[in-house]
């Protein structure tokens, strides 16, 4: 992750608060004024895990209706 690919973002979302907390540190400026939602997920999936996709369509429907 880069600055800028934080600058067209409106909402941040991650999985753990840790996840936030190293964004902020890192990246401060270009955070500013935009919202970091956590979704609580535990970060011990394997990339593309059907039960992790689950779990992300399910915490983000919320967020994103259209999802």
């Amino acid at each position: 992750m880069t600055a800028g690919h934080l600058s067209w973002a409106e909402i941040i979302f991650v999985m753990e608060r840790r996840h936030a907390d190293k964004i902020r540190e890192k990246f401060a400026d270009a955070l500013a004024g935009k919202p970091v939602v956590i979704l609580r997920i535990p970060d011990k999936y394997q990339f593309g895990d059907s039960a992790l996709i689950a779990l992300l369509r399910e915490k983000l429907a919320a967020h994103l209706p259209l999802l």
